[in-house]
């Protein structure tokens, strides 16, 4: 019964850092990791960093920009509001 028990744990747990990865994106900025829930779940961007990326190519991805990268980034102090709604607004046009 304890070898069940322990397989169901483990099963368990493989479960929760599936479904983990799948509902989260995980930001590298710099040496700051950060999450962001997703709105749907997916592995895409899951892992994703901005390491020699500009703001602008960030804003770019239109994944992260509707999960709300652009809000982390002001939170962070990386973005003012006025230039995330600059940068969205180039982005809504296209």
């Amino acid at each position: 019964m304890s070898q069940r028990l322990k397989r169901l744990l483990i099963w368990g747990c493989i479960g929760a850092i599936g479904y983990f990865l799948l509902s989260h994106h995980i930001i590298f900025v710099g040496s700051n990791v950060r999450l962001l829930k997703k709105s749907q779940l997916t592995l895409e961007d899951t892992f994703y960093s901005t390491q020699g990326k500009s703001w602008e190519s960030v804003l770019s991805n239109d994944r992260l920009r509707r999960d709300g990268i652009g809000k982390l980034l002001v939170e962070m102090g990386k973005l003012t509001e006025q230039e995330l709604k600059t940068l969205e607004e180039q982005y809504e046009k296209k």
